[in-house]
């Protein structure tokens, strides 16, 4: 694996706002404890960074161990932990939960997770207002419609009143984003944020992604298996394979990049338009990878 990811911020002369060394999480099963994540290692600034793989590669479970998510079966031990300089390492439950939201926001696959169905998109926008202080009791209302607005969501009023069971994938997955973003988190967590969502739609959550991003100055993590969906939105792309990360490349020119025979299969194996119909190639995979 190579350096870039430590250089980036220290060229900037910035703090990284992510650090990990030596990450592993193992889960307790009946055949005994398995590793699924093994000495993950990566620094990041206030940029876009990618983190790709097939699933089970340990995308996600790296970054939940950073929210003090996982359940109790699992066990994460690192050397380092630290968000914007921040030990994460032993948190207490109330201390990573005035993390989450405040300073990391997370949106996933299904943004409907996320929401309770008994309460309005407004309520509960309102709320996460509420909760964290960012907006005054006589002012909510017109912060939750700004927010929204900011989204591009037409007639923000009016999908404010809406359940979520009531608006589309999509527009679900921009009010999700609208609440992630409502605490001005310093980082946002994308865990497969478009997988859902048709092809047109998927690059306006990107897109609308990157635009708030950049308006508010934070880093982004952009979880996924799309290594074409990825390159137009990331500065980095990290490679993770069976809990480890296997090569960090530039998003920019990423396939004249990529080394690996793992990254260089993945990118075999995506359908072609010219080819279609044809059998997509078989990555064969190398066991010394494990090590």
């Amino acid at each position: 694996m190579n350096t870039a990811a430590t250089a980036t911020a220290s060229q900037t002369g910035e703090s990284p706002l992510l650090e990990i060394d030596n990450l592993r999480i193992a889960f307790a099963t009946p055949q005994g404890r398995t590793q699924a994540v093994r000495g993950v290692r990566l620094r990041m600034g206030r940029e876009r960074l990618a983190v790709v793989g097939e699933s089970g590669s340990g995308k996600s479970i790296t970054f939940l161990a950073l929210l003090g998510l996982l359940p109790d079966s699992a066990t994460v031990s690192a050397d380092r932990m630290r968000f914007d300089g921040q030990d994460l390492l032993g948190l207490g439950a109330r201390a990573q939960r005035a993390l989450r939201g405040r300073r990391i926001g997370i949106v996933v696959q299904d943004p409907r997770q996320g929401f309770d169905p008994q309460m309005s998109i407004g309520q509960q926008l309102a709320e996460m207002l509420r909760l964290h202080g960012k907006a005054p009791r006589q002012g909510v209302h017109r912060r939750v419609r700004e927010l929204l607005a900011d989204m591009h969501i037409r007639e923000p009023g009016r999908v404010a009143d809406l359940y979520p069971h009531q608006v589309s994938g999509g527009m679900a997955q921009r009010a999700m984003l609208a609440m992630m973003l409502s605490a001005e988190p310093d980082l946002l967590i994308a865990d497969e944020a478009t997988s859902a969502l048709d092809a047109v739609a998927r690059h306006h959550m990107l897109a609308l992604i990157d635009e708030q991003v950049r308006l508010r100055g934070m880093g982004l993590i952009l979880i996924s298996h799309d290594l074409d969906l990825v390159a137009g939105h990331a500065d980095r792309v990290i490679v993770m394979y069976a809990g480890r990360v296997l090569e960090e490349l530039p998003a920019a020119g990423m396939a004249l990049a990529a080394t690996h025979p793992y990254t260089r299969g993945l990118m075999a194996c995506r359908p072609a338009l010219q080819r279609l119909g044809a059998a997509l190639p078989v990555l064969d995979r190398d066991p010394a990878w494990l090590h």
